[in-house]
């Protein structure tokens, strides 16, 4: 997700350690992500939790939901790798998937990791840009699982890599050799326009993150930076991103992909 406006929250998140964590884990995510320990649990608020079994995001209080993790081997991320729709399904028609071809893919707010995963498990290479310390822990977490897992296939590790940057920053950065044919951004969905909010992943990550408000800078970037298009996306029924009307749409049930094409000729 988009993250400028809100790196001072997610940075405030701390990481609370169990006893039978590995020590060696916890040294590592503390200097990659810059996270501070807690020793006691916040009377509020979220915070991280590394367990025996890798780490997750938790929210303090009587009522709180349940903690968030990212797992790419289990649950509802592989139930969709199942039964997706292969490449039929609209997001990889949006992106250009098509018989013997598979784009490069640059995430630019990568979030939960979801559409990646997909993407991926189709054949893409994917960068995972993703700056909110918290996302982007988890996301490593699961990657590091998903090496270490026996269940675990080899594209996993093979088609997905994972950068704690900004997405900006990252784009304008890349030499024209480094350029994706794909630049694909899912902004934080506006508040009340979706059922998607109802979830208590994105309910969580609204919560935490706040607002969307720099997409269209980092939508300006990304047209300057993909190779053959740009694909949002959008609620069914939410307006352009910043305004700019897209080259085509895909749409699903709830979602449309607005695709913007890049390519010259």
């Amino acid at each position: 997700m988009p993250q400028t406006a809100q790196l001072t929250v997610s940075d405030s998140v701390g990481l609370l350690v169990d006893a039978d964590a590995p020590r060696a884990r916890l040294a590592a995510l503390r200097q990659r992500f810059g996270l501070q320990r807690l020793t006691t649990p916040p009377r509020c608020g979220f915070f991280l939790r590394l367990t025996a079994g890798g780490l997750q995001l938790e929210q303090a209080g009587p009522r709180a939901p349940g903690p968030i993790r990212v797992d790419f081997l289990a649950g509802t991320l592989a139930h969709r790798l199942r039964y997706g729709g292969g490449r039929g399904q609209p997001l990889a028609r949006a992106v250009g998937m098509k018989a013997g071809s598979s784009p490069s893919i640059w995430d630019g707010t990568a979030g939960l990791g979801r559409d990646a995963l997909v993407l991926a498990s189709l054949g893409s290479r994917v960068t995972l840009c993703e700056r909110a310390p918290v996302l982007a822990a988890l996301l490593d977490d699961a990657l590091l699982r998903a090496a270490q897992s026996t269940d675990a296939d080899d594209w996993i590790q093979a088609r997905l890599q994972l950068l704690h940057a900004d997405s900006v920053v990252a784009l304008e950065g890349l030499a024209d050799g480094e350029r994706p044919d794909v630049v694909y951004l899912d902004p934080m969905y506006p508040p009340g326009k979706s059922s998607v909010l109802v979830k208590k992943e994105m309910r969580a990550l609204q919560l935490l993150l706040g607002d969307d408000r720099d997409s269209g800078a980092l939508l300006e970037v990304a047209l300057t930076r993909a190779a053959r298009r740009v694909v949002v996306k959008r609620p069914r029924r939410a307006g352009w991103l910043s305004g700019a009307q897209p080259t085509v749409c895909v749409e699903s049930k709830n979602t449309r992909y607005d695709i913007y094409v890049t390519l010259k000729g």
